[in-house]
């Protein structure tokens, strides 16, 4: 079973609207241009909503961005998950045992 995380990040860089980020251009909490420097610390600019943000810093995605994508993996189409979601082999699992 594979997952295709990259398009799912892809997917909030190129349509943040469409998953309900303000932004995907700007890290929520990071320093320089764009927050795109360093990891967190409490030194570093923080966004006042963090669920606006598709990323969280510069390398990690937003808490909600996860939780998409782990919808993605539970429930996603083969666009995300092939051959098939999780949830389709758990069910499958289900019934063997």
């Amino acid at each position: 079973m594979g997952a295709n995380t990259r398009q799912m990040a892809l997917d909030f860089v190129n349509n943040p609207q469409a998953y309900g980020f303000v932004t995907s251009q700007i890290a929520c909490c990071g320093q320089g241009p764009y927050n795109g420097l360093g990891l967190c610390t409490p030194l570093f600019n923080l966004c006042p909503n963090r669920d606006e943000y598709a990323f969280w810093d510069a390398f990690h995605p937003s808490e909600k961005a996860n939780s998409l994508i782990v919808q993605q993996i539970l429930s996603g189409t083969t666009d995300y998950m092939y051959p098939m979601n999780f949830s389709t082999v758990l069910a499958l699992d289900s019934k063997n045992t």
